[in-house]
């Protein structure tokens, strides 16, 4: 009995089956970062590598305006998540309810996904222009002076953001419709004959069976926002000053500047960074789904 057991476990593939796939994740992951590692502790250009240890990681977390990139890389990329998870859910609800057009509302609000982000980088910074641009424009025209949404440190890094969720919060809206079609529309039937209200259907049904998609798109998000870097440079550049300079930023203006290892060492941050926050929050998610 115990023997049937082992063979039923036993792989219905050979060893040598798994070696393609071993081989190309060795040579595309785990080689890279291992390169990565040893060139973040060097000082090193296309032909010499010395190796300094921490002095570049030392560096980087010395700098004001490296350690700048790395707290705006936070708040873009909590804000960005958050707001694409809360608006991505309301329009998911109000996609999946009988209103007119709903066909093509849903195609309305997935096609910026499709568009290319320099391209909507490029139309935004237009759009944005202080004096010239057509939001400042008809906010004037309302007698609402325009503020400079690009130019103005305390707004910039925030502007971008919200063009990151315009673009972005259509796949938010798809993976919540179909968390949303997963529900059994019995679980509202019997809220309705207790005399439940909407809200009390939504947050008591609702909100904690949609929580798989949820997950889902808040680790989506979290990780795009940590790694934003083509959109930023559309549309800012890092700019005014250091204002909405990211990591991902950050480490191209050094590479362009010369620093190599400064920059890999901001790649390993960044690597780190991902890690710390996305790896915990999963197994917090895992842990409670069993428990459950």
């Amino acid at each position: 009995m115990t023997e049937t057991r082992r063979r039923s476990r036993k792989s219905p593939y050979p060893l040598w089956f798994f070696i393609p796939a071993a081989i190309i994740y060795g040579v595309l992951f785990l080689f890279p970062t291992i390169s990565s590692l040893w060139f973040s502790l060097t000082r090193w250009d296309l032909s010499t590598a010395e190796f300094i240890g921490l002095e570049n990681f030392q560096q980087f977390f010395s700098e004001p305006f490296l350690v700048k990139g790395l707290v705006n890389t936070l708040i873009y990329a909590v804000t960005t998540s958050g707001l694409k998870t809360v608006c991505g859910l309301l329009l998911a609800v109000l996609l999946t309810s009988n209103i007119f057009a709903r066909g093509f509302l849903r195609t309305l609000v997935f096609f910026p996904v499709l568009v290319s982000t320099i391209g909507i980088g490029i139309t935004f910074t237009v759009m944005m222009h202080p004096t010239k641009g057509i939001i400042n424009v008809t906010l004037e025209t309302l007698g609402i002076p325009g503020p400079g949404w690009l130019t103005n440190p305390a707004l910039a890094l925030f502007s971008v953001a919200l063009v990151d969720v315009w673009k972005g919060v259509g796949l938010a809206t798809l993976i919540f419709i179909a968390g949303l079609a997963a529900i059994s529309p019995d679980y509202y039937e019997a809220a309705r004959i207790d005399g439940a209200t909407r809200l009390q259907q939504f947050s008591r049904i609702t909100l904690p069976l949609v929580r798989p998609a949820t997950v889902i798109v808040v680790t989506l998000s979290l990780i795009g926002g940590l790694r934003s870097f083509d959109l930023i440079w559309a549309m800012t550049r890092g700019g005014p000053g250091f204002s909405s300079d990211v990591i991902a930023s950050v480490i191209y203006k050094q590479y362009q500047a010369g620093f190599y290892g400064l920059s890999t060492a901001g790649n390993v941050i960044l690597f780190a960074l991902i890690a710390a926050i996305i790896l915990p929050f999963t197994l917090w998610f895992n842990r409670r789904e069993v428990g459950e």
